[in-house]
């Protein structure tokens, strides 16, 4: 169980793969962990080395107090990186992933080389959106979110469908830290890269999902709208798209870092 010590926090990653390959770096969501890249590994690990983390709050991740910002979340990559001596990487991020994407990608682009953003938005929503969302995890702790996440996440065809699936994502939100959860979200409900998102100019592919209900899929449209020469795939998926259309997004994904 790799952790290491970068922003006065600690950090558990895993890297996995030869180390002649590429790398893709994996940046997972609010309330989930970096297993949330299960269906992905497997042929992800065929043709690059793949580094998962942990973001600050969550897993096995430190939890210092909040609130953070998505500065934060992105220099906690950049320490990563540099700790591991990997100057640049393929950048894959979900959500509160792609938003730490997106950062990495106006402030840092000379360490990506490819950018992947899913099921994410440049700015999510209002303030007073998250502020009734953190007083009721205050309340009720990640029992009072997590049913209505998972409508967010998965479709209720798939949540029928795919019963495992759903109570795997469910036990790895309940066992998310309230005090993980809230200082994240903070960092979501303050993030505003609508204006700097146009800066960036990588090869970027974004990722929606039709029947997403945290990040509909013209928040991501607007994106790829933003980034001059980016891509756009629509998945037939909720949130977790990687999940729920597990094979499109890998093919999609390895299609564009090919």
């Amino acid at each position: 169980m790799p952790i290491i010590t970068i922003n006065q926090i600690s950090l558990h990653y895993e890297l996995e793969g030869h180390e002649t390959l590429p790398v893709v770096m994996l940046c997972n969501s609010l309330g989930s962990t970096l297993e949330m890249w299960k269906p992905q590994m497997d042929i992800l690990l065929t043709r690059y080395r793949v580094l998962r983390y942990d973001t600050r709050g969550h897993g096995q991740s430190a939890i210092p107090a909040g609130p953070y910002s998505i500065e934060q979340l992105g220099k906690d990559a950049v320490g990563l990186l540099d700790h591991l001596g990997i100057d640049k990487v393929d950048f894959c991020g979900l959500s509160m992933g792609g938003m730490t994407g997106m950062w990495l990608g106006i402030h840092h682009p000379n360490r990506i080389q490819h950018l992947v953003l899913c099921n994410t938005a440049a700015k999510l929503g209002s303030p007073e959106v998250w502020n009734t969302r953190l007083a009721v995890l205050a309340k009720e702790g990640m029992a009072g979110l997590t049913p209505a996440i998972l409508d967010r996440w998965f479709t209720a065809a798939f949540q029928l469908r795919s019963p495992h699936v759903t109570e795997r994502i469910r036990s790895m939100l309940m066992a998310t830290d309230p005090e993980g959860y809230a200082a994240n979200a903070c960092a979501v409900r303050d993030m505003d890269l609508l204006r700097d998102v146009a800066r960036i100019e990588l090869p970027t592919l974004v990722i929606a999902g039709s029947h997403d209900g945290s990040t509909p899929p013209e928040l991501g449209r607007d994106i790829a709208e933003r980034i001059k020469g980016s891509k756009f795939v629509e998945l037939n998926a909720a949130h977790f798209s990687n999940w729920e259309q597990a094979a499109d997004f890998t093919a999609a994904v390895m299609g564009f870092l090919d």
